[in-house]
């Protein structure tokens, strides 16, 4: 049975600090009033970081925390070297406050802001073994504070096509660190997120439920359209009105006894103040009418 939450993406919110953001504790109150009783922790620096605080504030909502993630470019030479001295304090946070997992985004080849390319979006041999290592040393640290660890494929990085996930999934240890679903993300890459799901259940820790307007997609892949443009352009919309059928994952959910988080994003950045909460509402209403 899936516990569900919701994410800051939901509420558009990208970054720690952005003037088209909305403040936290709005963001908290909203993710109640939409019938959430769950969230990620989104970006580092966004919610309080105090641990007594931060548990103070979601107590209070009666909110938890599902898990936090981190983002670093695992293929860089040298990128351990600055998340061995950042990555205990995100950890100790998201243990303290009773979070159960870790996941890892790698840094997007298109600046989110920009969209301007600025990384090399195909991994070389030695990048692809830079990247695991890196994925299994952040591993290592949040096993330290009970976490689980599990790499979230996103657009615009160098792990994104099922064919790049199969083969982080073929170098990577499945003790060590299993995978975040975005069917949302999944979809808009052209893979079949209910397919890969009964193919890889036991690797998927994690499930990110979002969809997408099949054409928007189709145009901003024809056009090399970079993700935070899409995004702009509306690509990802309300569940039922997009490609991804949450029936039938819902089914393979049930078959495969996934026990586990399903996090409700819908990923929208730059958003005005008032649209997110009635879609996250709304949301909430849907999915839970399907069964989730």
């Amino acid at each position: 049975m899936v516990r569900l939450g919701t994410a800051p993406d939901s509420w558009g919110i990208w970054f720690p600090n952005d003037v088209r953001q909305i403040g936290w504790e709005r963001f908290l109150d909203e993710v109640k009033l939409a019938g959430y009783d769950a969230i990620e922790l989104g970006p580092w620096g966004y919610l309080p970081t105090d641990a007594e605080r931060l548990q103070n504030e979601l107590g209070a909502r009666g909110i938890r925390l599902s898990g936090g993630f981190v983002v670093a470019r695992l293929e860089e030479r040298g990128v351990w070297e600055q998340l061995e001295s950042e990555l205990p304090s995100l950890c100790a946070l998201v243990e303290a406050v009773g979070g159960e997992y870790l996941a890892i985004i790698d840094e997007q080849y298109s600046d989110p802001k920009t969209g301007e390319i600025v990384a090399e979006s195909e991994l070389s041999p030695d990048a692809w073994d830079r990247f695991v290592d890196s994925a299994h040393r952040i591993a290592d640290t949040a096993r330290t504070f009970g976490l689980a660890t599990y790499l979230h494929p996103h657009a615009d990085t160098p792990v994104e096509y099922e064919e790049q996930i199969e083969t982080f999934l073929e170098r990577s240890d499945p003790a060590q660190i299993g995978i975040v679903l975005d069917v949302g993300h999944h979809a808009y890459r052209g893979g079949d997120p209910v397919r890969f799901l009964e193919k890889h259940r036991d690797r998927v820790g994690v499930i990110h439920l979002k969809s997408v307007d099949p054409e928007v997609a189709r145009r901003v892949t024809e056009n090399r359209v970079p993700w935070s443009e899409a995004v702009d352009q509306g690509v990802f919309v309300d569940p039922e009105h997009g490609a991804v059928d949450f029936a039938a994952l819902l089914k393979v959910i049930d078959a495969t006894r996934f026990d586990g988080w399903a996090i409700v994003e819908q990923d929208m950045y730059p958003a005005p103040a008032e649209k997110p909460l009635p879609i996250a509402r709304a949301t909430a209403v849907y999915l839970r009418s399907l069964g989730y």
